[in-house]
């Protein structure tokens, strides 16, 4: 199939997420997620290696349930949202095997790019009971922060680090084309 072949789909943000996980004290992990973000999505579902998709997420939503930490996290010690405002992540590959999908691109983060792998499973698409087609992706990756400029941290009195350099990254994502 040809590139023709991709259409134009509309990300539902109220079936979306994008969240993340890194270690706290070395012993556990705090959560967040970003609440503002937007994607570019064109696929043919009979053909998912040609998809073309891109991510754009307002740095300056993180959201970990914390004012204080988010307002750190904003800060140039983190993302710098004042002078990087927003993350990217643009599609270069899809590999399909069965539903499981590899999704590699590049991220952005503070003018700093890496490619990454989003492994994960695509379900659909379906028709929902507007008669729009939908497709559901929920995928996962890890990275970390420092290849990105997150260097930011605090050694504690005992070892060992405040904020750990692993960062996971789950997607969950959902679309609907006319």
């Amino acid at each position: 199939m040809e590139e023709q072949n991709l259409k134009n789909w509309s990300l539902d943000k109220a079936h979306s997420s994008i969240e993340f996980s890194v270690r706290h004290m070395m012993i556990s992990s705090v959560k967040g997620r970003f609440r503002d973000f937007n994607a570019e999505i064109k696929i043919d579902p009979e053909n998912l290696e040609m998809a073309d998709v891109k991510f754009t997420v307002n740095a300056a939503s993180v959201d970990t349930d914390q004012p204080d930490r988010d307002t750190h996290l904003k800060s140039p010690d983190f993302f710098d949202v004042a002078n990087f405002p927003l993350i990217t992540f643009t599609t270069k590959s899809v590999v399909k095997s069965g539903n499981d999908l590899t999704v590699k691109g590049n991220l952005f983060i503070k003018g700093l790019a890496k490619e990454i792998a989003v492994k994960g499973e695509i379900q659909g698409p379906i028709k929902d009971p507007y008669g729009k087609q939908r497709i559901g992706f929920d995928g996962e990756s890890t990275v970390n922060r420092k290849e990105f400029g997150l260097n930011w941290n605090m050694v504690l009195e005992g070892g060992g680090i405040l904020v750990g350099d692993t960062v996971k990254l789950s997607i969950h994502l959902e679309a609907f084309t006319d």
